[in-house]
């Protein structure tokens, strides 16, 4: 059975209605985006039809999961709000504290050892306020999610950008920041611009080589990595239909990299299959009695440029394997020839010497399985492997079955290193020998995220993304630009070989199978529970509210003009900052020491206007900070692209940051920073970004007449006393002005809750 199987009938006996509701009101046909996102309006009663990309809209998740790491400062941040237990399904997933090192059972226990007190945390708050939790080794978060809470039309969001994995079952799934999460936790509505939708028609059928990775591999080709922005991405067509669920949300959890506000596929027979594969069919026999509202109706799959702000269209018969980087994962090549012309031209290490399957996505049973088909050929042909392996299986559930099934035994053969059920290299978690001296280096995985440093800290490691029957075959070969659907191998006795065709399971033929899948049920009353947090401690420290930014900013200083792509990776990086992600002070250390200061192309090298001298961000900030002065950070195009860690936006406040000003905004950083009481603000002309010197002040000349849909005016005095005045947009409404006045959204929440 189910988890929270009647809250699943909840919102499937209230779908029709609400639907057919919303099918007049809109006055046309509707997407599945829709139907969801209708039927989960926080006033069920409303008669508005919503604009696309312009209304902001209150709706009504209905389970909430958070990973470790974030989870940490969204806790910390419910604790305050002085709600006895979560008002809707929540859970914790302790998935990102594992580092990748030597193995899965030594790794985790040295994690264990590590981050025990962060792991008390979790299970104590999860205890308290009725929150499941699962343990460290029970998975990946995202694949967890994926085998036990999705379902198709519900809506969910998370404390991570990769929560739109979900999407694989029909679900509306979409990361958020820590404090978007506590507003759900605490009965408040969550608020969310109203989509617009671009829909991908899926023609033919995935063979050979191709896998679902390639179709969004070919997506981010396309749409870049902010093309997506504000927006759904709807899979459908015959196409989309025999692909499997978990390959569905492989192509859905990396339309985070495309800066989608999710994607979705409507509910078929493999989503059927899989819900009953995963003990179910409460679900799917739920599903069923409404499947046509389940999906998008015909008309709009029929005439998609009526219904759609995009309709984008994939051949799967013609689709080529694909691989995506290095440095940003919507560089698009396909395998062979054209990269051998790019590699080659671009200065890239075509000898690769990593391979790395698994994270959220490409960590299932079928995934497994069809590289494990490419590494058994390998075995059975005599080849040697030129690259090494890790291999991180999705859940305890997937990594038990694949192991009873061999499939583990058949990478141990090629000596690859099988690591704990969790994210590992993908998120920074990786203790790579010698990565410390910086060579350069091509390293191919399936994870979404190839940034710079982002598996293990070396700039120059220029990471690849495939699908994992790929990673396997260019792994085995050593060669970045390896085809092994024309290319040949020698093998040790000297003999040519060439790689049949990847197979695999869309699920185990002998079903799943668990010991123990690692969850752990909260208390049924936890009030008697006590969190503790010592004052101590270099890992947990209790918030105190932010003060609210009050009047006309005048006197600001330039902190930093970041150069270039600045990701949530380059404002806080993950990696060995991980284990400060419940500690804000000592976290705040690691405030934008990625970006690329535009007046020097350094990294964590700035100016200090108040001494002449350079030094590194964090402590340029603090000494302003303490020096009564506010400052402002300047950015470039999609700034804070990447993790949805509110750690980017809650650092830059407590160091004193009073406003962001860039050209454009990545959708769930710029909630982040309106949540923390901050400016999020963009150049009304891009080219104003140029006007920035590196000894400005600036002045906020109508700040106290804030306002929905009227732009802000900022003085900019530069060095020779010269001056320039700019105006700057912003999408803040009514609300989230009142954010802003209060300090924070989360001091709003304890202010009505009192």
């Amino acid at each position: 059975m189910a988890f929270d199987i009647e809250m699943i009938k909840g919102v499937y006996n209230r779908m029709k209605q609400n639907v057919d509701k919303a099918r007049q009101i809109v006055g046309k046909p509707l997407t599945l985006a829709e139907k969801i996102l209708y039927n989960h309006l926080w006033d069920a009663n409303t008669n508005k039809a919503f604009t696309r990309g312009k209304d902001y809209v209150d709706f009504a998740p209905d389970r909430i999961a958070c990973q470790d790491a974030t989870a940490q400062m969204a806790l910390l941040q419910f604790m305050q709000a002085g709600k006895k237990e979560v008002a809707v399904p929540t859970t914790v997933h302790c998935d990102h504290l594992i580092q990748a090192k030597i193995g899965a059972d030594k790794d985790l226990q040295e994690a264990i050892n590590n981050s025990s007190e962060v792991f008390n945390f979790l299970q104590s708050v999860s205890n308290k306020y009725g929150i499941g939790f699962w343990k460290p080794g029970a998975g990946i978060i995202h694949q967890v999610v994926l085998e036990n809470y999705a379902f198709p039309g519900g809506m969910m969001i998370g404390t991570d950008s990769h929560t739109v994995n979900a999407g694989g079952l029909g679900m509306v799934a979409i990361g958020v920041g820590g404090a978007d999460a506590v507003d759900v936790m605490a009965g408040m509505p969550w608020e969310l611009k109203f989509p617009k939708l671009i829909g991908v028609k899926l023609t033919g059928k995935l063979s050979g080589w191709t896998a679902p990775k390639d179709v969004i591999l070919k997506v981010a080709g396309i749409l870049t990595a902010k093309g997506g922005t504000d927006c759904i991405v709807e899979y459908f067509g015959e196409g989309a239909k025999a692909i499997s669920a978990t390959g569905k949300g492989t192509i859905c959890n990396m339309g985070a990299e495309i800066g989608a506000t999710t994607s979705t596929f409507g509910y078929d027979d493999a989503m059927e299959r899989y819900l009953r594969a995963t003990n179910r069919a409460d679900v799917a026999d739920a599903a069923n009695e409404i499947r046509a509202y389940l999906t998008g109706d015909d008309e709009v799959y029929e005439n998609p440029e009526n219904y759609f702000d995009q309709v984008i269209e994939i051949n799967l018969n013609t689709l080529k394997p694909h691989l995506n980087g290095p440095f940003t994962p919507d560089l698009a090549t396909p395998v062979g020839a054209e990269m051998t012309k790019k590699a080659t031209a671009n200065g890239w290490p075509l000898q690769v010497e990593w391979g790395l399957i698994g994270s959220c996505t490409n960590s299932s049973y079928e995934d497994l399985s069809r590289a494990a088909s490419i590494a058994k050929q390998a075995v059975d042909k005599g080849l040697v492997a030129k690259a090494e392996f890790g291999i991180n299986p999705g859940s305890e559930q997937v990594r038990y079955t694949a192991e009873r099934d061999g499939l583990l035994q058949i990478f141990e053969d090629l000596d690859a290193k099988i690591f704990t059920n969790a994210c590992g290299p993908c998120i920074g978690q990786w203790a790579r020998e010698g990565a410390e001296n910086q060579p350069k280096n091509t390293i191919v995985h399936s994870f979404n995220r190839n940034f710079s440093k982002r598996a293990d800290g070396n700039p120059n490691t220029h990471a690849f993304v495939a699908s994992p029957s790929m990673v396997a075959a260019v792994a085995i070969s050593g060669k970045l630009d390896f085809n092994p659907m024309t290319d040949k191998l020698i093998n040790k006795d000297g003999d040519e070989i060439m790689f049949d065709e990847p197979t695999g399971f869309e699920l185990p033929p002998k079903g799943f199978d668990v010991k123990d899948p690692g969850y752990v049920a909260p208390m049924a009353d936890g009030s008697g529970v006590e969190v503790k947090v010592s004052s101590d401690s270099k890992r947990l420290q209790l918030l105190t509210p932010f003060k609210p930014i009050k009047g006309n900013i005048k006197g600001a200083k330039l902190l930093i003009k970041a150069f270039g792509k600045c990701t949530t990776d380059h404002i806080s990086m993950a990696g060995p900052w991980l284990r400060f992600r419940g500690h804000l002070d000592n976290i705040s250390n690691n405030m934008l020491i990625g970006a690329v200061n535009a007046f020097n192309k350094k990294t964590n090298t700035i100016k200090n206007q108040l001494t002449g001298e350079y030094g590194p961000v964090p402590d340029t900030a603090r000494a302003y900070k303490a020096a009564g002065v506010p400052t402002v950070v300047v950015g470039d195009h999609n700034y804070g692209e990447g993790s949805s860690r509110e750690h980017a936006a809650m650092e830059p406040r407590h160091l004193g940051v009073v406003a962001v000003i860039v050209k454009s905004f990545a959708r769930i950083h710029e909630t982040n920073l309106k949540k923390q009481g901050m400016l999020g603000l963009t150049f009304a002309k891009e080219s104003d970004y140029d006007l920035i010197q590196e000894d400005d002040t600036f002045n906020f000349i109508d700040l106290t007449e804030f306002a929905y849909g009227k732009p802000l005016t900022l003085e900019i005095v530069h060095k020779d006393g010269t001056k320039d005045i700019i105006k700057l947009n912003h999408t803040y409404n009514e609300g989230q002005i009142a954010w802003f006045k209060e300090g924070s959204a989360l001091n709003l929440i304890k202010k009505e809750n009192a």
